[in-house]
């Protein structure tokens, strides 16, 4: 089959299979996600305490709009690009971490595979696990900066 526990158990319709998997997901998730959230938090809460005391917002109140449709339609806009930013470098926090991770949940994975690899020399793997890492990386960046184009609109690419 295709080694992937949860679409093994969902494929063969052997469901309890599928959820025991998916259990088995829950902890090596949250702990590499768990920096990552909170450098995100972090990031925006700075961001829209920033955005929050600015012109355009002091505005929109005194044109009478309620505090909702300001937070989010004002300050959440304007301040999603720092955070926009930071979702696409830690990405490559995720990949590198994954290999961490998975190697010590004993999780098959691209990252176990890579940690295998290396102990065993495998350079040709190595190399195709790396260049596979920076594609990723590569491409996650290219969505985030055309997505700049969608979040703000003075950003123009020519």
């Amino acid at each position: 089959m295709t080694r992937i526990d949860i679409l093994d158990g969902l494929l063969t319709g052997n469901f309890p299979a599928a959820l025991d998997a998916l259990r088995h997901l829950i902890l090596p998730s949250v702990t590499l996600s768990s920096y990552s959230t909170a450098i995100i938090a972090r990031m925006t809460r700075a961001s829209m305490l920033d955005a929050l005391h600015q012109d355009y917002i002091r505005t929109a109140r005194a044109k009478g709009l309620a505090g909702r449709p300001v937070i989010i339609g004002h300050g959440l806009r304007n301040a999603l690009l720092p955070v926009v930013t930071v979702i696409g470098l830690q990405v490559g926090s995720l990949l590198t971490g994954a290999i961490l991770t998975e190697t010590i949940f004993s999780w098959p994975g691209v990252g176990r595979f890579m940690y295998d690899s290396i102990l065993f020399r495998d350079y040709p793997v190595i190399l195709g696990g790396i260049l596979l890492f920076s594609l990723v990386f590569v491409l996650v960046n290219l969505c985030v900066d055309v997505l700049y184009a969608f979040l703000d609109p003075r950003i123009r690419y020519a």
